[in-house]
């Protein structure tokens, strides 16, 4: 089976609210001053960075991750004002099966619930659905973080399930994971909902 090469191309991905710009060192500080809230990160698999330094290692992960195949991480630019606004990523990429998962995301406090987070994920999904061809987009989040389940939901994603004592936390305890999808039928009634979301 030949694998289109474009499912491990990561370009810029370009919208009126955000831009989505391959994550660098180059993002450090300004991904640093993002991430300033302590509530972001109280779901994530990351604890909170104190130092800049802890964000530089968070983005040599994501740099190793992407050079092993196994994540494409973006910084989030808000396109007015040029700052970063946080980052998210494609993951757990299976281009035999047509599948990807869009996750390891966080925005900044002043950018959750705007216009950029919807576009961000409506220029993921259309990424994955039209020029990729993917059948499904899958999310995971962790079964106690009920704002990013309700977020997810929006986007017209299904809830499918728990994987249980699936992964571990930053402070050791066991995480259940709540996993969600879209598959192809969906997007077009999705993308409609997302777009008028933008416009309104």
């Amino acid at each position: 089976m030949t694998v289109d090469s474009r499912w491990w191309e990561q370009p810029v991905l370009i919208g009126r609210h955000v831009r989505l710009e391959p994550l660098t060192q180059e993002h450090a500080e300004g991904l640093h001053a993002a991430g300033k809230d302590p509530e972001i990160w109280r779901w994530l698999s990351w604890r909170q960075p104190i130092e800049l330094d802890d964000t530089r290692r968070i983005i040599d992960v994501g740099t190793a991750d992407r050079e092993r195949g196994f994540r494409l991480p973006w910084a989030q630019i808000d396109q007015r004002t040029g700052e970063v606004a946080g980052t998210t990523s494609y993951y757990e990429i299976t281009p035999e099966h047509r599948g990807v998962a869009i996750g390891y995301t966080w925005i900044g406090a002043p950018w959750q619930r705007t216009a950029l987070n919807t576009e961000a994920k409506l220029l993921l999904l259309a990424r994955a659905f039209e020029l990729l061809d993917a059948n499904r987009v899958t999310w995971h989040t962790d079964i106690n973080n009920l704002r990013s389940q309700r977020a997810i939901a929006r986007l017209g994603a299904v809830r499918e399930g728990v994987h249980r004592a699936h992964r571990i936390r930053p402070d050791g305890s066991l995480r259940d994971t709540v996993t969600f999808s879209m598959i192809k039928q969906e997007w077009p009634g999705a993308r409609e909902r997302l777009t008028a979301r933008l416009v309104n």
